[in-house]
Formats: structure tokens, sequence, C-alpha cells
């Protein structure tokens, strides 16, 4: 940037992250931060820091003045200099910045303002979050945080300029809006002019994109807030950012195609890497058959396989149970070179497993496979017979040194603890293969079955199309039926999930019926959709995906608290703020609500 010289008091003619040899021997300005000042007997070197790097400013006495200033500067001073470009010293260039081969020669320096010592060292990385997070405005002056926003912005830029091309339109839906039952707590909203009512913040925009397709926008785009009151984890937020995309007379496999185009033009912009064309595709019965899980890992070698045939008949009920119940599951996860595991690591699985429900964890050492059972050892191998052992063996590929675990009981116990199981082994056997694998899973179950409660639950929500081959089981046999859903998974995160929607009436009155929402509850909560489903609505499909999850994963964080301005804490607080507070009684009165203070107990 040669822009003219002027005397304003923050004028630059370059950024810190722009000078080079091709600036050589001229007079520049600069403004920014001071990194770190060095005084070398007579001779001050400053690093100074802006949004776009570093440049090396060095201060010799020649003018007192200028040099007198320059010995008082300290960390982070806000400063503004005019220097000229010059090479380094032969063998002090700095080959990891822009400006290694040069430096700034001080002619003029202003202090345009100071700063207190900080409450933490910006390259000290044992600085704990939460201290971080209450002074997030200087943890963001690290280098590495405004890489990963500057990232944000260029997946953002990246992702609206595929879709503007592709004849999406950029629409706003409403941040206040009605409960409704179809996911996780609401966030709600006290109405002052509605006394005793409430707004509540979106979980996402669903209807209103569905809606906007009855009016005819056909394709949507909106890169918007969402509000979920759940529990956090690493990839969690009470509010978090969603690419959120709605279409017309589009199938699954046309929306598929689409996203996957998407997400190549997406990587190849922003961290130039190529994903395969097309992306492998799974269906949901296959994921959790072959990997325990809805979004599997793909970069980790390690896969379940089905044993419950070969143990019906075997003396031990811990296998024999689940092998012979519909809803059971005894599946098998073979690990190279696992029988080096001690005995101690073997007991820490173990441990992991339960939190997931699992009772145990059985496994069979494989000292020496030509030998038979007499090659194996486990506690396990007295009730298993020889052909029990031989099918295992040979289904799993289980070689010399390896070791078998298995998971016994309700299928989703299994699913659950063996596929975490694989995803810890990878990364303690330090097996992850590098780089990123994408797929898509597809074929979900329409509905879930809560044994709890006795009654079925949308697995993704309840404006979700059946698959129209299985419609016919929807009063039979609902846990048959697949929806038309698919989920965009990478690395082991779902990024994104869509599906085609409902656009009939009468099956979407259908399927309130199923999910045990009554006809009145229905016309309460969701009146104004079906009221729009009699109007010719089309056939529309759409799919969100998680802007702040795809940051992370690109940028290599491991958290989305690390890619996001002014996150919540794992509590959903805000260290900054202070938020949430309380707020005094006459804004309550206002609202017409009484705080229940907690009752505690006494002793």
């Amino acid at each position: 940037m040669n822009t003219p010289q002027n005397l304003s008091l923050n004028a630059r003619s370059h950024t810190c992250g722009q000078v080079d040899l091709a600036a050589l021997d001229q007079e520049i300005t600069l403004v920014g931060w001071v990194n770190r000042r060095r005084d070398h007997g007579g001779v001050i070197f400053v690093d100074l820091r802006d949004r776009d790097g570093m440049v090396q400013v060095v201060f010799d006495p020649d003018d007192l003045t200028v040099f007198g200033m320059a010995e008082s500067l300290r960390s982070e001073f806000v400063i503004r200099v005019v220097g000229k470009v010059r090479r380094r010293p032969a063998g002090t260039e700095n080959p990891n910045i822009v400006s290694g081969q040069i430096e700034v020669l001080g002619l003029g320096l202003s202090i345009l303002n100071r700063s207190e010592p900080l409450p933490f060292q910006l390259d000290d990385e044992r600085v704990a979050e939460e201290h971080r997070l209450r002074h997030r405005y200087l943890d963001l002056r690290r280098p590495e945080m405004l890489a990963k926003l500057r990232l944000r912005h260029q997946v953002t830029r990246a992702m609206r300029e595929y879709l503007d091309n592709a004849g999406f339109i950029d629409v706003e839906t409403p941040v206040l809006t009605r409960a409704t039952p179809e996911g996780a707590r609401d966030y709600l909203v006290p109405s002052r002019t509605h006394p005793g009512e409430f707004f509540a913040l979106p979980q996402s925009p669903q209807l209103f994109k569905q809606l906007l397709m009855v009016a005819g926008l056909e394709r949507y785009y909106q890169i918007v807030k969402c509000f979920r009151d759940e529990d956090l984890r690493a990839d969690r937020q009470p509010e978090f950012t969603q690419l959120d995309i709605e279409t017309s007379f589009m199938d699954e496999q046309e929306v598929m195609a689409l996203i996957e185009d998407m997400m190549r033009h997406l990587f190849a912009r922003t961290v130039e890497i190529a994903l395969p064309d097309p992306l492998p595709r799974l269906t949901w019965a296959e994921a959790m058959r072959r990997f325990g899980s809805d979004k599997p890992d793909l970069r980790i070698p390690l896969e379940l396989v089905d044993v419950a045939d070969l143990l019906v008949d075997v003396d031990f009920k811990v296998f024999s149970g689940p092998a012979t119940d519909p809803r059971g599951r005894v599946a098998a996860l073979r690990v190279p070179k696992g029988n080096e595991l001690p005995r101690s690591a073997i007991d820490e699985y173990t441990k992991y497993v339960s939190i997931f429900g699992a009772k145990g964890l059985a496994y069979i050492k494989i000292n020496d496979a030509a030998a038979g059972r007499e090659g194996l050892q486990s506690p396990i191998l007295k009730f298993l017979t020889d052909e029990a052992i031989a099918g295992i063996m040979a289904r799993t590929g289980a070689v010399t040194g390896d070791l078998v675990f298995f998971g016994a009981d309700k299928a989703k116990i299994v699913n659950e603890s063996l596929g975490a199981l694989r995803v810890k082994l990878g990364h303690d056997l330090g097996i992850v293969e590098a780089g990123f694998r994408a797929l898509w899973v597809t074929e979900f179950p329409m509905f879930e079955y809560d044994e709890k409660d006795g009654r079925y639950y949308a697995l993704h929500h309840p404006f979700t199309a059946p698959n129209p081959e299985d419609i016919e089981q929807l009063g039979s046999n609902p846990e048959a039926v697949r929806s038309r859903a698919y989920d965009f998974v990478l690395n082991g995160y779902e990024l994104g999930g869509g599906s085609v929607r409902i656009h009939d009436q009468d099956l979407q009155k259908r399927i309130f019926g199923l999910l045990g929402i009554s006809a009145e509850e229905a016309e309460e909560k969701f009146g104004f959709l079906l009221d729009a489903l009699k109007y010719g609505a089309p056939p529309m499909a759409g799919v969100a995906f998680g802007l702040d999850r795809v940051v992370m994963l690109m940028s290599g964080a491991t958290s989305i608290r690390e890619v996001i301005a002014f996150p919540k804490t794992q509590s959903a607080a805000c260290p900054l703020t202070d938020a949430p507070g309380e707020v005094d009684e006459a804004q309550l009165r206002e609202l017409s609500i009484r705080v229940r203070k907690p009752v505690v107990e006494k002793e």
C-alpha cells in the first residue's frame, strides 16, 4: 500500500505485514503496538505489530529526542513511527516473516497511547482459558487468534461468493419468534407489551425458511445466529452461527451435489486443500455397523465387526443375552499390535467405556494366531467354543500381536461405547491419518423410540420427509422408516445436516401424531406452517452448516470457543461482561416477572 504521506496523526503508508524489499530505501509511516522492546547497548530495537504482521524498527542515538522517547517504550504501547527501510545486516535475517530481510530505521516517533502491564503475557500458552476470556480483547491481539478470525472471514466470504453465483438470495429471518417443541430448550424473552407471554430465540430458522419456499424464493441462504439452551461441550455454544440453506424443486441427491461442490470451493479458496470428487457416502445403518457412530472419523483405520451370530449358543450370558435380543448387539473391535497394551491400559479403557453405559470390556489378546485357543489370552476363553473362537478370528482378521475388544449390550450402548473407544484408541495409538476425510451419511431412521417415555421422537426434526418406500410402515413399524435426511461429516464432526422436507399438509399432520403431538398442540405451535402447506407448497430440501465447527476444523483448533470472537464459557457465562446478571426490580415489574430465589435447605 503506497499512499501519499500526510500529517494525520494516525496516517500510515504501509501495514507492518506489507513491508519487504520492495520498499527498500523508502521513507514510510507505520502504526501499531510494541510487541517487544530490546535495548542493545546504545541501539534500541522495537518489534512493531499490527493486524497484518510484524516489522523490526531500529532507533539509534543520533536524534536524542526520538531516542529518549524510544527508551520509554514498553510492551503494548500504541505508537506511530516514521522511518527509512534498509536491509538487515547479514546473518540477522528472519525468514519466518514477510519483513524478515529488512528493518526500519526510526526517524520519528509518536506515542499514541500507553499501556499498563498486561494481566498476562500474550505469548504464554499456560494462561487459563477463563482468564483469557475475561480479557478477550487482549487475547485477540495474539497473532494466532487474529489468524483464526481472518480465516473465519475468508470462509464466510467464500460461502457467500459460491451461493451468490449459484442463484441463492440472502434473506434475514426473525430473531424473536415463538417457542416450539422440536429440539433443545429455548431461550425465552419476556414480552413487556403482552404480559405473561414470551418470545423464544430461534434454535434455527427452520420454519421460516420453509415458508420462504412456499413464498416462491426457490433458493435462500443466510449466515445466521442461532440459540440453544443446552449443556455445552467443546463444539457447542449457547449462541452459535450457521450457514442456513433451503431450496425448492431439488431432491436430496441434487442438494448433496451442490453442497459438495460448495465445500470443495470453500476448502480450495481458504486453506488450499482439494476435497475428493465425489465424496464417499454411507447409509446410517452402515456407518453404525462399521464405526458405531453416525459421524465416523474415517482417518482412524479401525472398524467394528458384528459377531452376535457366532455367540448365540455360548454359555456366557454377557454375550448370548444381547446376541438373542432384537435390540441387542455384540461387536468386536480389532486393535493392530494391541497385544502390547498393559493390563493397566485395558483397565483404563474399561473405565472409559463405562461412561457410555457399558458394564465391562471383554478382550482377547492374540499371542500366537497359529496356535489356536492355546495362543490366545483372555478371561472369557473358557466360555467360548472352538467354533466361536475360529469365527471371531476369521471375521476380525486378527493376527499375532493384535488385541480384540468386545462390546455386548443394547445396540445403542455398544455403538456409543465402542464407537468412542475406537476414536480414543486411534488418538492414543497415534494412528489417526493427517488431513481431512469428509463423507455423507444418509438414510437416517425417521424416529427413535424412548423406552422411558414410551414414545417416538424425530431423529432430526418433525419436518423431515420419510423415504417414499417406507411410508406404508409409518403405522405398523415406525422404527423401520428411513428419513430423507443427510449429514455432512468431516473428521468425526457433523458439520452440516439437512433433509427433504414434508410439503404435504396431511403427511405433516400424520408425523405430528406419531410424535405424540396432538392436533390441538400442532395447531397452536405450528398452525401457521400447516396453513402455508395448503397453498401450493413446492417440494423443498435444505441443509444447515455449523460455521463455528467448520472454522474450528480448518484452523486446527480444539474448541469452537477459539474461533468465536467473544464466546461463552463451558457454563454458558461471559467472563468479560459478567453475563448473565441480575436485573433490578423495576425492570422485572415492567415484564410482569417475579424471581423466586432458590431454596437453601438447612442442615
